[in-house]
Order: C-alpha cells, then sequence, then structure tokens
C-alpha cells in the first residue's frame, strides 16, 4: 500500500480529478496550501530587510492505494497536472504500513480497494 501525495497547480484540479475517475481511482482527499518551489522569486524590501519568497497557491491531493492502483495513480496526475511550465508540481510515493476503514474494521487492501456500491 502506499500514499501518494500529489502538489498541483489549482486549475489543473478539474483535469487530475477526471483522470482519476477515469483510471477507477477512488477515495482521495483535497486541501487548498501555498508553497514555493521553483518559481521565480519576487524581491521585495521591507523595513531594510530583502523578502525574496512569494508563497504560490496550490492543491495538494492525498490518495491511499493497493499496489495495482500506484502506477495507475501516478501517471494520471503526471499526464492531466503537466503543463511543462516551472509550477507544475510534485508527486511523492510513500509507504503505508497499515490502514483501516472505520466503518467495518476492514485492514489493508481492502480497505483502499474501491468498493462497490450497494446500490
Amino acid at each position: 500500500m502506499k500514499l501518494i501525495v500529489a502538489v498541483i497547480r489549482p486549475e489543473k484540479l478539474n483535469e487530475v480529478l477526471k483522470a482519476l475517475y477515469k483510471a477507477e481511482v477512488r477515495g482521495l482527499s483535497v486541501s487548498r496550501i501555498q508553497g514555493h518551489g521553483g518559481e521565480t522569486d519576487e524581491v521585495e524590501t521591507y523595513r531594510g530587510t530583502t523578502v525574496r519568497m512569494k508563497l504560490q497557491e496550490k492543491v495538494r491531493l492525498e490518495i491511499g492505494v493497493s499496489e495495482p492502483f500506484v502506477d495507475v495513480a501516478v501517471n494520471a496526475i503526471l499526464d492531466a497536472a503537466h503543463t511543462g511550465e516551472i509550477g507544475d508540481g510534485k508527486v511523492f510515493v510513500l509507504p503505508v504500513d497499515h490502514v483501516y476503514r472505520i466503518r467495518n474494521r476492514e485492514a489493508d487492501r481492502a480497505a483502499v480497494t474501491p468498493i462497490p456500491n450497494p446500490d
């Protein structure tokens, strides 16, 4: 199991969500964040101090997946979030020791693999 953390441009969020849905990757969290990476610094002087960092608006996605979904999810994000410009973002893939579904106490792969809709 892995935790995929992606930091992307806010304007690419809908495209990334569509790509993940098409790839059958379900269950994610989305947060609005601010950060600074390789974007051009804006230099300002405030009370004699030079400030170079300007925080950029970004979106952070967190997706818990089982092994078969790792490459599928990462490729969906990379393809949909790409503009080719500095500031496109990053994707991190982190190991997960255990995960539990609170509703029914399913553990590990059963807790991160999509379940059929009861309807």
